[in-house]
């Protein structure tokens, strides 16, 4: 299994959602986009950071500051509607990929593979700034992105496929390994069982979660937007955008892994707890080394 050295976690600012996108009350998704008044706290836009001894890994890349210094980064119409009533971005200069992962102490030009869990703007503003890395998305969300209304299901393909960019697309494949269950296909991200990409559908139809494996440690389940809380996920408390009973099998899944693996900590990309999350458990690796 190949070496993992770090793993830290990143911001590139911060955003604002309605309650019900962070957890459905059952009303539909047209009737809360347009009817709600609120706002939550402003939640972090998580990149996780990972050394590998192949190199750099990214697990998402966070959202383009372009997205709120160009007018012209939204759709117009009814499709711009939903981008302004869905979702308000902070992302101050200094908070960009390049100049976040630098405050870390890497350099942009470093990064190998960018893993990304979904192509939701505010998980591919990273991209302009990889045409040197390999970019891994699923097939299912790839073709998602052509669709007549891939629009108005977060899909800015003006932003995603940018030319010069290196694609890997993948679809996980069966797997027979204990120490996955309850997930019955992966895709190995390095070919050394440190990087097990799993399907975890519902925010997006090809939606993956990343698990990290590292001796000495509990695993690691990066989840992207299938939650956006994991004291909600644990309560198998679902987010308000996605497919219904995509997002209930999914977290089910997560919750059985997290059942079987005690200790896991589970690193969702708006959860404000994450940080402390990947503190915790990377302590207790030094504490019981």
């Amino acid at each position: 299994m190949g070496t993992i050295n770090a793993i830290s976690v990143l911001s590139t600012g911060q955003v604002q959602i309605r309650p019900q996108h962070a957890e459905s009350n059952g009303t539909p998704f047209l009737w809360w986009l347009n009817t709600s008044r609120q706002w939550t706290p402003p939640k972090p836009i998580n990149v996780y950071v990972i050394e590998h001894s192949d190199g750099l890994v990214l697990f998402d890349t966070g959202q383009d500051r372009s997205s709120v210094t160009d007018p012209d980064y939204f759709p117009t119409g009814f499709a711009g509607h939903i981008y302004n009533r869905l979702a308000r971005f902070e992302i101050p200069a200094d908070q960009t990929l390049t100049a976040q992962l630098a405050r870390l102490g890497h350099d942009i030009a470093d990064v190998k593979v960018a893993i990304l869990s979904h192509l939701h703007q505010d998980h591919i503003g990273g991209l302009r700034e990889l045409a040197h890395a390999r970019i891994i998305v699923s097939d299912q969300d790839w073709a998602e992105i052509d669709k007549p209304r891939a629009v108005l299901a977060g899909f800015l393909k003006q932003h995603i496929d940018i030319p010069g960019l290196h694609w890997d697309r993948v679809t996980p494949t069966p797997v027979d390994d204990p120490a996955l269950a309850p997930f019955t296909a992966a895709h190995d991200v390095m070919g050394d069982g440190s990087l097990m990409l799993v399907p975890t559908p519902g925010h997006t139809p090809g939606s993956l979660s990343l698990l990290l494996r590292k001796p000495g440690i509990a695993p690691l389940l990066f989840v992207g937007d299938l939650t956006y809380d994991v004291n909600l996920l644990a309560q198998e408390r679902i987010p308000g955008v996605g497919d219904t009973a995509g997002l209930h099998t999914s977290t089910r899944q997560v919750n059985e892994f997290a059942t079987r693996n005690p200790g896991v900590a589970i690193l969702a990309a708006h959860d404000a707890a994450a940080p402390t999350l990947l503190r915790t458990a990377l302590g207790q690796a030094t504490h019981h080394a």
